[in-house]
């Protein structure tokens, strides 16, 4: 397996239990295929350099794991299924 980060913009105006909802759902997401987290770091609403759908502020959340293929194709899925992910991106780390 290998190690792998992604983060992920959230819509501001969510309710605090449909934020942490979503959240849970991505971590349920890497667990079922096969993955293993090894960080969560919640940064929390922070001002974006742009505007995106019309928001000038994102709940971004950072989450470090290490993962195979499969992993990655169905977060990438999960992700650009859900409307209220306004950006995500998924690196992987080569240390």
């Amino acid at each position: 397996m290998r190690e792998y980060e992604t983060m992920f913009i959230l819509n501001p105006d969510l309710e605090d239990d449909i934020t942490e909802e979503i959240v849970e759902n991505i971590k349920n997401t890497i667990d079922e295929s096969k993955g293993e987290i090894s960080n969560i770091d919640k940064w929390g609403t922070k001002k974006l350099a742009y505007e995106l759908d019309d928001h000038k502020a994102g709940y971004y959340t950072v989450i470090n794991f290490n993962g195979k293929g499969e992993t990655v194709d169905e977060l990438e899925r999960v992700y650009r299924l859900n409307d209220n992910i306004l950006r995500f991106i998924i690196l992987r780390d080569e240390q």
